[in-house]
């Protein structure tokens, strides 16, 4: 029997070469990496991209002009700004807002709105809590009188250091909202939803009890009314504080993240309206921002406690400090301790 020449062998039964589909692959491998490379470079490069937008949008609209009070003052029996050195590593923010052509402003200067917004050491939780504008306190070389009068006696510098002497707490920095203006950012998130726990109307505008959704002007009314609310200007208060927080939440969401047409033009607007003091710089702002871990659930809104209401020695209407409860409320912002005072008081 004649042997088959090896080239005439049947291919099918030659023995398998377990060299060559491992060369065919590992020749394959430097494609696949080289595309996954080039894949992570325009998402990367595109991030970049998009980065930098988000922050020019911020940073060039933003307008600085404010002063802080000095940490050495002048005046003779003035306290101290609280030091710097009991710190936590939290940052606390004060935001004054005023709006000339709101009816109800007094027209004289004072700040129509209050609040201070303490962000925690882990930058996963945020506190925004109210300061009514009729709260009677103790105004630096003024006496006693109502919290707004502190911005017409010396502007933000004034209010900044009233809070500090009200609460033990150093406030970082100040922040001069334009009310109307921040409202008006709820057109270019397409509306924002609030619970609305008083049925009300005003201005041609009607508020059920429940969900509402508002945008624009009827936004604007929402936190411009006090006169049809059953608490008057705490209620207003508090309808301010559901606004920012609807808004901040669904200017943060994923879906307006994810969009960036519409995610810095809402950062652009938003810094439109915003004066901030002249010690917050641009990288203290993008540190911050980089730094935050928040979701909508992680803001919580309270109000300074009161204990009441009264009439001041020249007969104004005041809204009384609850003493005890302030205290507690300087320490927990002293301390980073705000979850278990929010726990204890979950209105403030």
């Amino acid at each position: 029997m004649t042997d088959t020449p090896a080239s005439d062998a049947d291919p099918s039964s030659a023995a398998p070469d377990p060299v060559g589909p491992r060369r065919r692959a590992r020749r394959r491998w430097p494609r696949v990496l080289v595309a996954v490379a080039a894949l992570l470079v325009v998402v990367v490069g595109a991030a970049a991209v998009y980065a930098y937008r988000i922050d020019r949008s911020l940073t060039s609209n933003i307008t600085r002009g404010i002063d802080l009070p000095s940490d050495n003052p002048s005046a003779s029996g003035e306290s101290a700004r609280p030091s710097t050195a009991t710190e936590t590593g939290t940052l606390n923010y004060v935001l004054l807002g005023s709006d000339s052509r709101d009816p109800d402003n007094e027209g004289n200067g004072r700040s129509d709105s209050i609040m201070v917004v303490h962000l925690d050491k882990a930058r996963n939780q945020a506190y925004i809590v109210s300061f009514p504008r009729d709260m009677y306190v103790s105004i630096p070389g003024y006496g006693k009188n109502k919290i707004n009068a502190a911005y017409s006696f010396g502007g933000a510098a004034l209010t900044v250091r009233t809070l500090e002497d009200l609460t033990g707490v150093r406030m970082n920095h100040v922040v001069l909202v334009d009310f109307e203006g921040f409202i008006g950012l709820t057109d270019d998130l397409g509306g924002v939803s609030v619970t609305n726990k008083t049925a009300f109307t005003s201005h041609g505008f009607t508020y059920p009890k429940g969900k509402v959704t508002i945008s624009g002007k009827k936004a604007l009314w929402f936190v411009r009314e006090r006169h049809a609310l059953p608490g008057g200007d705490l209620d207003r208060a508090e309808n301010q504080r559901n606004v920012i927080k609807a808004i901040v939440a669904k200017g943060l969401s994923a879906d307006v993240v994810a969009n960036p047409a519409v995610f810095t033009t809402f950062i652009g607007n938003l810094a439109k309206h915003l004066t901030v003091d002249n010690s917050l710089t641009d990288a203290d702002i993008r540190k911050t921002a980089l730094s935050l871990r928040l979701k909508s659930q992680n803001i919580e809104l309270l109000q300074a406690p009161l204990s009441g209401f009264g009439t001041s020695s020249d007969g104004q209407s005041i809204d009384v400090v609850d003493a005890a409860k302030m205290a507690e409320l300087a320490k927990a912002l002293q301390k980073d301790t705000m979850d278990d005072y929010v726990q204890k008081y979950p209105k403030g």
